[in-house]
């Protein structure tokens, strides 16, 4: 007997609706989304940054 994971279907749309309505009523906004790429970013690219490399996204 074998276990699926992961996220269902119906899951997936009620995450992409979520993500609509909080970015129709400013909850998500262009600059969060500059500010968490830049921050991932740093985080798997952490080598640059101590080569002195700029990872902000602008």
């Amino acid at each position: 007997m074998r276990i699926r994971g992961g996220i269902s279907f119906v899951g997936l749309i009620y995450i992409l609706i979520g993500i609509f309505v909080a970015w129709d009523h400013d909850y998500i906004t262009v600059g969060l989304l500059k500010r968490v790429v830049s921050a991932l970013l740093a985080v798997f690219l952490w080598v640059l940054i101590l080569l002195g490399v700029d990872l902000h996204v602008s």
